[in-house]
């Protein structure tokens, strides 16, 4: 008995040992370094695959993220957070469409494809795309959606990216902070450097905030990274109604 105990006992202070080393031999990834690229054209070029903070609570600090503790609240707004209640329905648990601020905000990574006319958000998250016109554009008229209509515009090597016409059916974050069809979405994105995107979210939403606030975060390039399928088709209601047979394997 005394002698498996020494050995248990010496195991352990093996294990206490190694981890310790193991864990220090992990590094975190460093992005590549380098000036900040541009296109042919000379604009600055976002493209590449991204590393996102994951924010599901857009008033918390994190990692690579900058939120606001305090939201100015209307009655309207204030009422609908209070109400909030996931287990009582969150439309993404139907694979609905996540609204931009929310597909932002995920963990997932998430591909930026950029030409002289055409930025392009393309988000693992349940594949969820959008493609935004850069070219100084008017927003468009039509129905409203829920990533809404996007348009972008240059400040000198900053790209902003406008977008109005929200459904307002979706939600701002994962912990589910509300916004109406009001909704006034500002994205201001600067690359600092080869391996970063600085971003910055606006959220103007006058029935909902008594005053817009800020959203900033870091973006991380991961060359080594490729995107990933993601499929959720739970609001399939031809399926589940019966109007299409479940496909056999």
């Amino acid at each position: 008995m005394k002698n498996r105990f020494a050995a248990s006992l010496v195991a352990v202070l093996a294990m206490a040992i190694v981890v310790p080393i193991a864990a220090a031999g992990q590094q975190e990834f460093r992005p590549p370094a380098g000036p900040t690229p541009r296109t042919a054209s000379g604009k600055v070029d976002f493209s590449g695959v991204w590393q996102k903070p994951y924010v599901p609570d857009l008033t918390k600090d994190a990692k690579d993220h900058k939120g606001l503790a305090e939201l100015p609240f209307t009655p309207w707004g204030a009422a609908e957070w209070k109400k909030y209640d996931a287990a009582e329905g969150d439309y993404t648990g139907a694979c609905l469409p996540f609204g931009m601020s929310r597909s932002v905000n995920t963990p997932e990574p998430m591909q930026i494809m950029q030409s002289d006319t055409y930025f392009a958000f393309l988000f693992e998250q349940n594949s969820w795309f959008a493609v935004v016109p850069i070219d100084g554009r008017v927003h468009r008229k039509g129905i409203a959606t829920w990533f809404g209509d996007s348009v972008g515009h240059w400040e000198g090597d900053t790209l902003v990216i406008d977008t109005v016409n929200f459904n307002g059916k979706t939600r701002l974050d994962t912990i589910g902070h509300p916004h109406s069809d009001q909704l006034h979405l500002i994205q201001r994105f600067a690359r600092p450097d080869l391996g970063h995107i600085s971003h910055e979210m606006i959220i103007d939403d006058p029935k909902t905030f008594t005053k817009p606030w800020k959203s900033t975060r870091t973006f991380t390039l991961r060359p080594d990274w490729e995107m990933m399928e993601y499929s959720c088709e739970e609001n399939n209601k031809s399926l589940w109604e019966g109007r299409i047979k479940i496909p056999k394997p």
